[in-house]
């Protein structure tokens, strides 16, 4: 299948019950086989865009839309087949048991015979670099294998339009080259049409054609840019830098805080660690990482990096008291544990977790637990048994640092891949708790709301907080961590 042509002439959406558009007034002519890099800060409307493309923004009672919106001169959603979307949250596009299976699903919808199906599966696996097996469960992958997962079934689909948000947002910097180089190369050898959605604008600038990007909401704008990528990065360098878009070339701005509280209290230790997941129906844990010992101290920040399927978010889990050691022990010392039930954290209870170790979760929507974002917020401070003047006074300033002021009363699961992010560190950090655990904390940031949640991470541990983070994200290691932990690859997680 050649590329198609996609059109928008006044387009917009709105989710129901919301006054604010996430896209309005947009104009775009994106030509068949146009490769196009889509900006614009966290919150811009840019996943709306490619899930209305996609044609799986839903009916009247999901949302309102304006304008028009078409492929090859038809709606997105009676466009079967031509379009083939990776989502942001990879967890969210897995819908079979093998992997095999998950990634011949989309084929087997569109009627392609079986023997050219596992052609398809084989060469998209490949293709991606996910070298597990036809028969591997999807249930052991990591995020990143996931992320590779989704992407090879929307390979095998070749459809005529590529739709890539975030595509390697949770993948190790090898992984990050290896999977747009494989979405390159498709696109050369099928001429489809493609446009990504991707913070990591370096690693693709030099390889579209066009960067378009999204006015911030509310703006009355649709489009604050167009063009080709160095006119669009020497033209705009200021405007996009203060509407949040990373432009090559322009590192972070950030600085650490000087301490306020004394370092080197020792919170948590681990000793000749071995961490797993026990797969449904196992017996036994499948180990993703052993030989670890570490030690956790009070304003210290501790980085975890290594390559996908090393164990990173398995050892995270482990530190935050949620899984069990296979093997050696991790434990708390009198100060992080005085009053809880023993040293080893898995063994709290839930409440005694709370205010001693905070975790945030690699997939945001694995911790969503209410129906507005303001209530998402006073989950930890009311079960804490805070009372309302109280958790107000916790919560209101979480949504003012991390820009969800405007979002307090919509529904959480229907934030942006970013709000989401900012959503869950800020909820963790509600309960105050000694040790803050997050696993890939930057994930789907703009430039902005990136210097803000590392500025909000460095604050809590200058205050005495001490932080455990996993992440691929090195420009986010080099500006916080004192100590880095690399773990090896292993089996995945």
């Amino acid at each position: 299948m050649t590329g198609v042509h996609v059109v928008a002439r006044g387009w917009g959406w709105r989710h129901a019950g919301r006054r604010r558009w996430a896209v309005a007034g947009l104009d775009l002519d994106i030509a068949p086989g146009e490769r196009v890099l889509l900006l614009g800060a966290s919150g811009s409307g840019k996943s709306t865009l490619l899930r209305g493309l996609a044609g799986v923004l839903g009916d009247a009672e999901d949302g309102e839309v304006a304008g028009e919106l078409t492929i090859d001169g038809v709606a997105p959603a009676h466009a079967r087949g031509k379009a083939g979307l990776v989502l942001q949250d990879p967890d969210a596009q897995v819908i079979l048991a093998r992997v095999g299976d998950d990634v011949a699903f989309a084929c087997e919808n569109l009627a392609v015979s079986p023997d050219e199906i596992w052609r398809r599966v084989d060469d998209a696996l490949d293709a991606v670099g996910l070298d597990v097996g036809r028969d591997r469960s999807t249930s052991q992958l990591s995020g990143g294998q996931k992320q590779r997962l989704a992407l090879a079934g929307v390979l095998a689909m070749r459809p005529g339009l590529v739709l890539l948000d975030e595509p390697t947002a949770n993948l190790d910097p090898a992984g990050t080259v290896e999977v747009r180089d494989a979405v390159l190369a498709v696109a050369e050898r099928t001429g489809a049409t493609l446009v990504v959605v991707e913070h990591r604008v370096e690693l693709w600038a030099e390889h579209v054609d066009r960067v378009i990007v999204l006015a911030e909401p509310g703006s009355g704008e649709g489009v604050l840019a167009d063009g080709q990528p160095a006119q669009v990065f020497r033209s705009h360098e200021r405007e996009l830098t203060d509407a949040g878009v990373w432009v090559p070339c322009v590192p972070p701005a950030f600085s650490r805080r000087p301490l306020t509280a004394a370092p080197g209290e020792t919170l948590l230790t681990a000793d000749g660690l071995a961490v797993g997941r026990r797969p449904f129906g196992a017996k036994e844990a499948r180990v993703a990482a052993s030989g670890i010992s570490l030690s956790v101290e009070a304003a210290r920040a501790l980085a975890i990096t290594g390559p996908n399927g090393a164990g990173k978010s398995t050892l995270a889990a482990t530190l935050a008291g949620l899984l069990p050691p296979v093997g050696g022990d991790v434990r708390a010392t009198e100060v992080l544990r005085a009053g809880a039930r023993g040293a080893a954290p898995h063994e709290w209870r839930s409440r005694e977790l709370l205010t001693r170790i905070g975790t945030v979760f690699q997939d945001p929507e694995h911790q969503l637990l209410t129906t507005r974002v303001r209530d998402e917020l006073a989950v930890g401070p009311r079960a804490m048994g805070l009372g309302e003047a109280e958790t107000a006074a916790r919560v209101e300033p979480l949504l003012e640092r991390l820009r969800l002021t405007r979002l307090a009363a919509v529904n959480p699961f229907t934030l942006s891949g970013g709000e989401k992010r900012r959503l869950t560190v800020a909820a963790a950090l509600a309960t105050r708790p000694r040790v803050l655990v997050l696993d890939e904390p930057t994930y789907g940031q703009d430039a902005r709301t990136w210097r803000e949640l590392a500025a909000l991470v460095d604050e809590v541990r200058a205050e005495g907080t001490a932080v455990v983070f996993v992440s691929h994200d090195r420009a986010l290691v080099d500006a916080l961590a004192d100590v880095e932990l690399a773990l090896g690859a292993g089996a995945a997680p």
